[in-house]
């Protein structure tokens, strides 16, 4: 599945919501999918403030585990997959390799395992799916012409 539009995405992140993953054997308990990216995204924007792409890959990662539920160990392909013609190339490879696969880690993947994890147990206040639209839609009309419609 490919994603057309933002508001495809935003429905979908939203679905995220009450939907819990299954934790592995060297993860804590099973967190809400919807907080668990809400807060992820922001520990990203405190920390790399002018990365939006990967404060978006915090965001969006776990589509996949809602679009394929059957299919644990190919979440992350799916959701590069379905994410790449809305959001570009640079999200889908760090969607696709966060946090969970044994890859060489660059500086962004790094940022994105830590954040992830500190994401499943910080309590913080990290605001509403809707406080990223502006930035989705930025990222969209940058890199599909399908993006900018609705």
């Amino acid at each position: 599945m490919e994603l057309r539009s933002v508001e495809e995405l935003m429905d979908l992140l939203y679905a995220c919501r009450g939907t819990r993953d299954v934790p592995g054997r060297a993860r804590p308990p099973a967190v809400d999918l919807h907080d668990h990216a809400l807060r992820t995204a922001a520990l990203l924007r405190r920390g790399r403030p002018a990365d939006k792409e990967l404060q978006v890959a915090g965001l969006v990662q776990p589509v996949g585990g809602l679009l394929w539920p059957g299919d644990p160990a190919g979440r992350a392909d799916h959701a590069a997959d379905a994410v790449r013609t809305l959001l570009g190339e640079r999200v889908a490879r760090l969607v696709r390799h966060c946090p969970c696969r044994d890859t060489p880690a660059d500086d962004d993947l790094l940022a994105l395992r830590q954040a992830s994890e500190e994401g499943r147990t910080a309590a913080f206040d990290a605001g509403v799916l809707e406080d990223w639209r502006t930035v989705l839609e930025l990222l969209a009309a940058r890199n599909s012409p399908l993006g900018a419609m609705d």
